[in-house]
């Protein structure tokens, strides 16, 4: 690659990092200037590439996540350069690139797109596994056989999904709020998903009734509730009362759930001798917790006062943009959450540098619809968009901003259950100006809509329901639907045939 003599190569684009926003932009600029040769480097051997991409609806995408040898890559695009070797430092003022094999690299226009790292609750322990995707929650599962009890702590997507994928081993999950899959989720929906971790048998689906709630604490609006109606009021503090999670035959799962607590400190087997600590076995019913006589490699000690002996811990508490070695030397403006900042058409506070995905923070003023989440689905169309707006610097064009950042739109799958969630699903920022409206039938469908003065802003659907593309109009229109009240949610009511 480098001439004699150690010559820098030179480059219009050069991209950093082999994730899905790196390789999505890399993708688009060698398209976008097939003459040019554009420079990927990549600390690793694989990269992950978007396949069988699907557009759902105007805002909703699916696809899945590959690792490839970045041979693919170059054969697909003969030119993209994938230059292996991690970043040593970034001279930005001289446009210049180091990396680790010591060569260097001269660029024009670069983007940063190199992540970010597992968040870990205690750095250097041998006991404690950090994971940051789905892809590692299923390696991870190999790391399994043998363990015949661990730890998880976190309460995003990932511990959700590993807690359910977790077979023959019981888990001790340690969660800091009081209802499971907070990130994506509120209590109602946690408590809709968490009979699959207990299941005994396939339950019948009952019909939840429809209500509106206020803020958690307020009453619910003038309801009358017949006795057999109670099924879907049950979100007061205490909701989760009554779940007490046992081990099933159906996913042998054995789940214990500790909320509002964090884990205070992290033994080894010699400490906890030393201390003569007492831990507790695993929960069978919450009365009778004993004492503990086998002896773990490790012990949790949580916030509650609780601990627990187990194989090892699981630390699924997030991630930390990976910006370390663009920092030194370079004037970056960073983020609250440590991610550099950038601007609506991707730019760092640095010339000539722009980021995309995990690694930066989107610091233009959002869409009320809008919010930036380290997931896949951003960092792809980050990376898309970065792509177009060096593309449009480079040749003086001016460009809109990407129609993707118009409304929060994400499709996954929890507990074998498709999930969508758009729009401010979960009232982000809405403070108590807001209610919400519920449908549900256990074990089939959980609707929520969040209403802000008779408008939709945002929606979780979970199950089958068919309505992601009316509710995604619904909250891009902001049509006014207080007219239709209650009816709005009604199963017997064809709600698209209102809105089309």
């Amino acid at each position: 690659m480098a001439g004699a003599g150690g010559a820098a190569a030179r480059s219009r684009f050069a991209v950093v990092g082999g994730g899905i926003a790196g390789v999505t932009c890399a993708e688009k600029l060698a398209t976008e200037f097939p003459s040019e040769d554009i420079f990927l480097m990549t600390a690793s051997p694989v990269i992950k590439a978007v396949t069988n991409f699907k557009q759902v609806s105007k805002t909703l995408e699916e696809f899945d996540v590959e690792e490839q040898p970045s041979s693919m890559l170059e054969k697909k695009h003969p030119n993209i350069k994938v230059i292996q070797s991690g970043v040593k430092q970034l001279k930005s003022g001289e446009h210049k690139i180091f990396t680790e094999d010591g060569k260097e690299y001269v660029y024009e226009k670069l983007c940063l797109c190199a992540g970010a790292k597992p968040k870990l609750i205690f750095e250097g322990n041998p006991y404690v596994l950090g994971i940051r995707d789905t892809d590692s929650a299923q390696a991870f599962q190999k790391n399994l056989a043998q363990a015949e009890r661990i730890v998880v702590v976190g309460n995003g997507g990932i511990a959700l999904e590993l807690v359910y994928e977790i077979q023959g081993c019981e888990v001790i999950w340690a969660i800091k709020d009081k209802a499971i899959g907070n990130t994506f989720f509120d209590a109602g929906a946690a408590e809709f998903l968490i009979p699959k971790l207990t299941a005994e048998k396939q339950e019948t689906p009952i019909e939840c009734k429809r209500t509106k709630y206020t803020v958690e604490g307020s009453q619910e609006k003038e309801r009358p509730t017949a006795a057999s109606d109670k099924l879907g009021s049950a979100l007061g503090p205490d909701w989760h009362e009554g779940l007490h999670l046992k081990g099933t035959k159906e996913f042998s799962h054995k789940v214990h759930i500790e909320i509002l607590c964090e884990v205070k400190n992290i033994l080894l087997q010699q400490e906890f001798i030393q201390l003569q600590r007492t831990s507790l076995t695993f929960p069978k019913e919450e009365k009778n917790v004993e004492p503990d006589q086998v002896l773990w490699p490790v012990y949790v000690e949580l916030t509650n006062g609780k601990i627990y002996g187990c194989d090892f811990i699981v630390s699924a508490t997030g991630v930390v943009p990976n910006v370390k070695p663009f920092l030194d030397g370079n004037n970056f403006a960073v983020g609250e959450d440590g991610g550099l900042k950038v601007d609506e058409h991707m730019h760092t506070s640095v010339p000539d540098v722009y980021a995309a995905g995990d690694i930066c923070t989107a610091a233009w003023e959002p869409s009320p619809v809008w919010h930036q989440m380290r997931l896949w689905t951003q960092a792809r169309q980050m990376g898309w968009y970065a792509a177009k707006c060096m593309a449009a610097d480079t040749l003086g064009e001016s460009i809109d901003m990407d129609f993707s950042f118009e409304l929060f739109a994400h499709v996954t799958k929890f507990f074998n259950y498709k999930v969508v969630v758009l729009g401010k699903y979960n009232a982000q920022g809405l403070g108590s100006d807001h209610e919400l409206m519920l449908r549900c039938t256990r074990g089939q469908e959980y609707v929520k809509a969040v209403m802000q003065n008779g408008r939709m802003v945002g929606a979780v659907l979970i199950g089958e329901t068919d309505l992601e593309e009316t509710f995604e109009n619904l909250i891009l229109n902001q049509m006014d639907l207080s007219a239709y009240g209650e009816d709005l949610l009604n199963p017997d009511i064809d709600i698209e045939d209102y809105f089309d």
